[in-house]
């Protein structure tokens, strides 16, 4: 039997609260961001988790520091650059809805949440795709396989883009897919690593 694989968003970060698209940079979250983190951990509490992983980024650090206090467990961890954020490149420190006003609704809804809509010195979703997908399918599935649960706490495109795998959400509908705060998706994966059942724990 398949270990549960675990998925969690960082808590809110100060960039967050600020209304800035974040990207690289690498910002805490905030009081409430930690709250809510540990609150979602102990609704989690019956899970038992073998080994946790963040990206490079400290707001999933810190989400993640947050989580296990709330479980009340201490699993392996591991840290991996697969899952950091997406890079936003130009856009990086830009308030999101002072870029709506300028470039419009239509124009703004592809950039924040298209497939494959280049940004200047940036990525798109494709490219945070193509970085996920081997460390998902050749360093998480095996884990999965062998009975381990694994948690990973990673950022809103990230997780979108391994979703989009495990789900098989077509490039069109990934659009319309957005990964929120405080709550955990919970699956229970094949061996290709689509799911095959999932559930959606929430604050």
């Amino acid at each position: 039997m398949s270990g549960k694989l675990i998925l969690i968003r960082h808590g809110e970060s100060e960039w967050n609260a600020l209304g800035k698209w974040t990207g690289w940079t690498d910002v805490s979250i905030t009081d409430e961001g930690t709250r809510l983190s540990r609150e979602l951990g102990e609704k989690l509490g019956d899970v038992h988790i073998d080994v946790a992983y963040n990206s490079e980024l400290k707001r999933t650090k810190e989400t993640l520091d947050a989580v296990l206090e709330g479980v009340g467990q201490t699993p392996e961890r591991r840290v991996s650059g697969a899952v950091n954020e997406r890079d936003y490149g130009v856009y990086t420190g830009m308030l999101k809805e002072e870029v709506r006003a300028e470039i419009g609704e239509e124009a703004y809804l592809a950039l924040r949440r298209g497939w494959d809509r280049p940004i200047e010195d940036g990525e798109s979703l494709k490219d945070v795709y193509t970085r996920v997908l081997p460390f998902y399918l050749e360093e998480v599935v095996p884990q999965l396989l062998q009975g381990k649960n694994v948690l990973i706490v990673g950022h809103g495109n990230s997780l979108r883009a391994m979703v989009k795998y495990i789900d098989g959400i077509s490039d069109d509908d990934i659009s319309s897919f957005e990964f929120g705060h405080n709550c955990a998706m919970v699956y229970d994966i094949g061996g290709d690593g689509h799911r095959v059942s999932e559930e959606t724990v929430e604050l």
